[in-house]
C-alpha cells in the first residue's frame, strides 16, 4: 500500500503499477525524505524520474511544491502517475511525460531549474550512475538544489563526476539514499577576492 503521508492529501491510498517492475518507497524511508527536506518542499520545483507510482512527486505536491514533472517510459506507470494525480487533484500542478528518463536528461531546458531531482531507477542496470551522469553534464539543477539518487546499498559504486559532489547518504535497510549536490564554484584565477591568506 502507498500513501501520502503528510499534507493537503495526507493519508490518501495511491494506486500502485500494476505487476512487479516498480519498487515503491517505503512509507518510513519518505517520511526520513521529507524530514531531512523539511520546509524546503514548499515552493520548490521537482523532477521525479524512473516515477512509477508518482509517490515521491505526490508527496512534494501535497507538502506544498509548486511544480512536478514525472517521467516514466513505462505505460502503466504514466497512467498510474496520472490517476493519482486526479486522486490527489493536484493535476494542475503537474506534468507527466511517458517517455525515456536518460533521454529527456539530455535534452531538456528546464527555465528555471529544478530545485530537486528524484532519481529512482529500477534496479540493478546502472541506470542511477547514467543519469547522473547526465545530470552533471547540464544545468538542469537549481545552485541550491539536491538531487536525490534511491537505490539498493549493493548498487552503490564510485561515478566520475566533474560538476557534482556527494553530499552525505542515508541507508534504511535495503533502501540507500544519496543527496547529490552542484560543487561551490572554483574562485576565477586572478580574482583579487580569492587571494590566498
Amino acid at each position: 500500500m502507498v500513501r501520502v503521508i503528510a499534507g493537503a492529501a495526507k493519508g490518501r491510498q495511491l494506486h500502485s503499477v500494476p505487476g512487479e517492475g516498480t519498487r515503491p518507497i517505503s512509507d518510513r524511508v519518505k517520511e526520513s525524505l521529507f524530514s531531512i527536506l523539511g520546509g524546503d518542499t514548499e515552493d520548490s520545483l521537482w523532477l521525479d524520474l524512473f516515477a512509477g507510482t508518482g509517490s515521491v512527486g505526490i508527496e512534494a505536491l501535497s507538502r506544498g511544491a509548486r511544480h512536478v514533472v514525472f517521467i516514466d517510459k513505462a505505460h502503466q506507470a504514466a497512467a498510474t502517475v496520472r490517476r493519482n494525480l486526479e486522486l490527489t487533484a493536484f493535476q494542475e500542478r503537474a506534468q507527466v511525460i511517458r517517455g525515456d528518463a536518460l533521454r529527456y536528461l539530455r535534452q531538456a531546458e528546464p527555465d528555471p531549474p529544478f530545485d530537486y531531482i528524484y532519481v529512482a531507477p529500477p534496479q540493478y542496470r546502472e541506470l542511477w550512475a547514467e543519469a547522473l551522469m547526465a545530470l552533471d553534464e547540464r544545468p538542469l539543477l537549481a545552485p541550491d538544489g539536491l538531487i536525490i539518487v534511491q537505490i539498493h546499498p549493493k548498487e552503490f559504486g564510485p561515478v566520475l563526476l566533474q560538476r557534482l559532489e556527494l553530499a552525505s547518504e542515508r541507508r534504511y535497510g535495503s533502501t540507500l539514499l544519496l543527496f547529490y549536490q552542484l560543487l561551490e564554484p572554483a574562485a576565477e584565477e586572478g580574482d583579487p577576492d580569492a587571494a590566498s591568506s
